[in-house]
């Protein structure tokens, strides 16, 4: 029976989220029952997404819910052996009890670091494959603007927009972050949005105008796509990070959809599972090829976990912001 720490939110938040508002908690975790493993989480990641269930959807005073990357290290299921990595929505804590329904066996992709699977090879990658090819449905060639494209999800979505031949604008809000995206990535052009008016940058940047928009951000980086939509354009709608703290800035143009004949479409990566194994393949190939390039910033403990998520929100990381827990 090991002792095991959590994260429990125990405050809501009313704009960016304190520290003061969660809580590190001990707790006893069981052995495993007949059809159960005992889980050690290894890595926990840590998503914009999580920010709107601070508000809604997450309880109170209870072990908080966010994708994680453990090890089984008891096992009396017939699925899982001790030593299996296993994928699981159980993060914000070390140990966990829990029946296989739950867990996905990993396999790690042979030379290839385990981390890239919490990023650019698991989930997020996966987010910015079929958000760009599929649900933005990008050619060769095409004029593509990626929001927040120093991000975990947006840097991916700019190198496969670049990969497939496409003419690639990214936002982003340091100047560190900008020569990443312009030196090591090799985007077109690349805007600090923080010193640069996002509406006139975008102007320059998209002298023939936005086939693709990646959007991350809402608000004033929506309302600049808008105007330079081309007709037929499509706006893949990955989140809208700007307005998950303070009230959502007002987009004055969005009559631009009809007149450009616009798509405007949210999603989430379950909108298109059937390309996993397509993404899997080219992923991984060109993460071998160094065709594909990421960052990492990893934080070290379950009580740097608070520290994360609020770093993360002000923008704090460079790429994937990962928890390490355990070797």
């Amino acid at each position: 029976m090991p002792i095991s720490r959590e994260v429990h939110l125990i405050t809501r938040p009313n704009g960016m989220p304190q520290e003061r508002e969660f809580e590190i908690v001990e707790t006893n975790v069981p052995d495993a029952a007949d059809g159960q493993v005992l889980v050690q989480n290894l890595y926990m990641s840590v998503d914009p997404a999580m920010r709107p269930r601070l508000t809604a959807g997450q309880a109170l005073n209870e072990a908080m819910m966010g994708g994680a990357l453990g090890r089984v290290v008891q096992s009396k299921s017939p699925d899982f052996a001790v030593g299996d990595l296993v994928t699981n929505r159980l993060g914000f804590r070390e140990y966990f009890v829990s029946d296989p329904k739950g867990l996905s066996k990993l396999t790690p992709a042979e030379g290839l670091p385990l981390t890239v699977h919490m990023h650019a090879l698991g989930m997020t990658g996966f987010t910015a494959y079929g958000g760009l090819l599929f649900i933005g449905a990008m050619k060769e060639g095409e004029q593509v603007f990626v929001s927040t494209a120093a991000g975990a999800v947006g840097s991916i979505a700019a190198q496969i927009a670049k990969i497939r031949g496409g003419y690639v604008v990214g936002s982003t809000g340091s100047d560190d972050k900008a020569a990443w995206l312009r030196d090591e990535i090799g985007l077109d052009a690349v805007i600090n949005y923080k010193t640069q008016p996002i509406r006139q940058a975008l102007e320059e940047a998209t002298p023939k105008g936005i086939d693709v928009y990646f959007e991350n951000v809402g608000g004033e980086h929506l309302e600049a796509a808008l105007r330079r939509m081309n007709t037929l354009g499509r706006i893949a709608v990955c989140g809208m990070i700007s307005g998950y703290n303070e009230g959502q800035a007002p987009v004055r143009n969005l009559s631009n959809i009809i007149y450009s004949r616009v798509m405007l479409r949210g999603f989430v990566g379950t909108d298109f599972m059937h390309l996993q194994p397509d993404f899997q393949r080219d992923m991984a190939g060109w993460l071998r090829e160094g065709k594909i390039k990421y960052q990492e910033t990893v934080m070290d403990g379950i009580t740097s976990a608070p520290k994360a998520l609020i770093g993360l929100l002000e923008g704090a990381n460079s790429g994937k912001m990962l928890v390490k827990l355990a070797e």
